[in-house]
């Protein structure tokens, strides 16, 4: 199980002093906020208790391990790869001998690592570079810890990692192994058991170079420096040529493996956002590939029925790289979260150039502002009119001017709009739908500028690009009408309509200076020399608030 919270177990590892510089504050700071996992697994002495195992659970840092090691130089990892090969080999491991839970296993040899990389400066890994030396070095380490009976999590103080060991013949024997290993018999190792098995992965041209002609053995220890460069380099080579193959091949399974994951497994919002997590971090093309099949699969399942809840988050995950996966459950049972995940992808929209994607954005912030209408909860009726601007916003920008009109006339004939408590449109999400809103905004801005400049106003300047949802509803309505009158719609219509909405200016107690301006603006637009007329409804106005 995920938990979100750094445990307080480990508490301390976050703030203990570090002279070396590692990890680092950000690194520490991405573990902490990526929390921990809970993992139902018994401690090793109570396995056999079955009563027992069945109820203990283990904190799990996998996340957090995957975060610093991601985080290590290229030596560090170097030497991280070959201490496990080697313990591996050496049957010095749980893994290798079979030897159960009392004993080494590749977590002693992280955790030796994670200490070490902690620990030591960092001289140590790029000065004098000496890897033999080096691992060498920590197994000495290791055999210390283990002849003292003390391995200290890394995260958590107060564990030992070797506490369950009670075989003191298996910890002698590993003791004195560990402890006799030199750097010459380190050395033989690499050469017999490592390099020997890398030739042996290459062509036929390159393992012959391993063995004696004469004695058909493969040569051992140090027998020489000038024929071991050879060998190293004709493998080096091999992997070389290999590797652009090699690449292609698994980059061709990887794609098969994926379309036959999405299409015929369920495809659900934890899923594709884990994909889309691990694919970020391993191949940029492979996360390409990814969001087309996802988009093609969310195609076909919407030709066999309706955009379902998850697969409308699935597209959104995907289109937006979000990492929220609990706030896209939640939003759909809640109006006001549907509505914020609909501006979301409108400010997108808004700052985007005319394309596909940008119609799919369209289309899905869309279908958020229709599940924001259907939601039950509490607060539907305080979204009800804002979601139908954005709306008749977002089909005015694909020119759907009827369906448009339908949402704002919803909104302008609205009686009663005390129950709206999301009563301001927030600017920058109409940038670019609407030409004239982004002179709009630019005005107050502008106006806003002056202003604080005439009073020498000292104070924070207040945000200037919203509008008043009911008047901004009645501008496009107004600018609809105007769009529509080709289609033989009565000229009437367009008067009617910009007197509705003079009037509800009027008798507005409360507005934005955006309100003013675009009032003017299409007041002009339709009737140039009525001047007087606005005027004269200016004076009409017995409490109006001009808000900045």
């Amino acid at each position: 199980m995920r938990s979100l919270l750094w445990p307080p177990q480990a508490a301390d590892w976050s703030t203990r002093q570090r002279n070396y510089g590692w990890p680092d504050s950000a690194t520490v700071d991405c573990v902490v906020s990526n929390g921990c996992d809970i993992v139902g697994k018994p401690h090793s002495v109570c396995r056999q208790v079955e009563r027992i195992s069945k109820c203990q659970w283990r904190l799990s840092f996998s996340r957090a391990e995957i975060a610093l090691l991601n985080s290590w130089m290229p030596v560090q990892q170097i030497v991280y790869h070959m201490l496990r090969i080697f313990m591996k080999t050496t049957q010095l491991t749980d893994s290798a001998n079979n030897s159960g839970a009392c004993a080494l296993s590749n977590y002693h040899i992280k955790t030796l690592m994670m200490w070490s990389c902690e620990m030591k400066s960092r001289s140590l890994w790029i000065e004098d570079l000496n890897l033999v030396r080096i691992c060498v070095e920590l197994l000495h380490t290791l055999a210390g810890w283990l002849n003292d009976g003390r391995c200290q999590h890394y995260f958590i103080n107060s564990c030992n990692l070797i506490d369950q060991f009670v075989d003191l013949c298996y910890t002698q024997v590993t003791v004195n192994c560990l402890a006799s290993i030199t750097s010459t018999l380190f050395c033989e190792w690499c050469v017999d058991s490592y390099i020997h098995k890398c030739a042996q992965r290459c062509p036929s041209s390159v393992s012959p170079l391993l063995w004696d002609s004469t004695s058909s053995k493969p040569h051992g220890g140090l027998h020489s420096v000038v024929y071991l460069q050879n060998v190293v380099s004709a493998v080096v080579k091999c992997r070389q040529d290999l590797s652009p193959l090699q690449t292609s091949f698994n980059f061709s399974a990887a794609q098969l493996h994926i379309m036959w994951f999405v299409s015929c497994n369920s495809l659900t919002l934890q899923s594709c956002w884990s994909w889309m997590r691990q694919l970020a971090k391993t191949d940029y093309a492979l996360h390409l590939y990814f969001t087309a099949v996802v988009f093609l699969h969310a195609a076909y399942k919407t030709t066999q029925g309706s955009l379902t809840d998850e697969m409308l988050d699935i597209l959104a995950t995907t289109c937006l790289q979000l990492n929220d996966a609990r706030r896209c459950l939640n939003a759909r049972q809640s109006c006001v979260l549907s509505l914020s995940q609909a501006a979301v992808l409108m400010k997108v929209v808004a700052n985007s150039s005319r394309s596909t994607v940008q119609l799919i954005h369209i289309e899905l912030a869309k279908a958020y502002l229709y599940r924001a209408l259907r939601c039950k909860d509490t607060n539907r009726h305080s979204t009800y009119c804002l979601a139908n601007v954005y709306l008749a916003f977002l089909y005015y920008a694909t020119g759907q001017y009827e369906t448009a009109t339908d949402h704002c006339t919803l909104v302008t004939r609205s009686q009663d709009h005390s129950q709206c408590s999301s009563r301001v449109v927030q600017g920058e999400l109409l940038l670019k739908i609407d030409d004239q809103v982004d002179s709009i905004l630019g005005l107050a801005v502008f106006y806003q500028y002056i202003r604080a400049a005439m009073l020498n106003e000292e104070e924070e300047r207040r945000h200037v690009s919203v509008f008043t949802t009911e008047l901004v509803a009645h501008y496009l309505h107004t600018k609809l009408l105007s769009v529509t009158l080709c289609r033989q719609l009565p000229e009437t219509s367009s008067a009617e309509q910009l007197r509705r909405y003079r009037s509800c200016v009027c008798n507005s107690r409360e507005m934005f200076v955006t309100d003013v301006i675009v009032l003017i603006l299409v007041s002009r637009a339709q009737y140039t020399a009525n001047d007087r007329e606005l005027m004269t409804d200016g004076v009409k106005t017995k409490s109006l608030v001009i808000r900045t």
